[in-house]
């Protein structure tokens, strides 16, 4: 098998494997909140509000999406965001137009998930869900970083 032949299997081998990688369903992404956070049903409408939000530029449907306070690294620098006026106040300095529109852009089967949290936009924003008491019997669904 001459080399090029060799070059062309492997490379075929990688883009087959990454596709299905890539191409995981919607009920596979929801398993896996559920799995790991619980309540995946529950994080469906704060993620379609981001969604939108971000499209549109929104910045008080995002600020009061986030839990404070929030970190952002934006412009090379990392920012505590202490509450949602200093988020609103600072939301073009904060949130990249490259970063509202990746999240804008945000399918539910392309989300990334593990035990820190939901992935959206290759790590622009995560969303994580918080405990409402110490004993984190009740949750809800928050921007817990943003990473332009």
């Amino acid at each position: 098998m001459s080399r090029l032949s060799a070059a062309l299997l492997l490379l075929g081998a990688i883009l087959l494997d990454g596709s299905s990688a890539l191409a995981q369903a919607d009920s596979d992404v929801y398993n896996r909140i559920e799995e790991l956070h619980g309540d995946a049903a529950g994080f469906d409408r704060p993620l379609r509000q981001l969604v939108r939000a971000m499209r549109s530029g929104d910045a008080e449907t995002i600020a009061g999406l986030a839990e404070y306070p929030l970190t952002v690294k934006a412009n090379g620098e990392t920012y505590d965001v202490e509450n949602a006026e200093d988020f609103i106040d600072n939301f073009d300095d904060l949130v990249t137009p490259e970063t509202r529109r990746a999240v804008g852009r945000q399918q539910y089967e392309d989300l990334f998930v593990n035990s820190d949290g939901v992935m959206l936009a290759g790590g622009a924003v995560w969303m994580g869900a918080v405990c409402d008491d110490t004993a984190c019997e009740a949750s809800h669904w928050a921007i817990i970083a943003i990473n332009n």
